[in-house]
């Protein structure tokens, strides 16, 4: 599910830059330009907490898949 998210965000992130950038356009090429500048930043900046919480959730299941195989150990050679 958040390999989807994540793939939708750089979608949204892509056409939202196409779709502002044409939208601001009438004003001037520099406004436009900064404003989708502004907009890509910000969605990196969401993109990278969306793939940072990824990342820690495969930690934590990683955590607990060696935190059972150690408890198999011990109990294994406290017998």
């Amino acid at each position: 599910m958040l390999s989807f998210l994540l793939g939708a965000s750089w979608a949204i992130a892509f056409f939202g830059a196409l779709i502002l950038f044409k939208s601001f356009l009438p004003f001037g090429i520099g406004l436009s330009i900064f404003v989708t500048i502004f907009f890509i930043f910000f969605m990196l900046f969401l993109i990278l907490g969306l793939d940072a919480f990824s990342v820690n959730k495969q930690k934590l299941a990683q955590a607990k898949k060696q935190t059972k195989l150690l408890e198999q150990l011990y109990a294994k050679h406290t017998k």
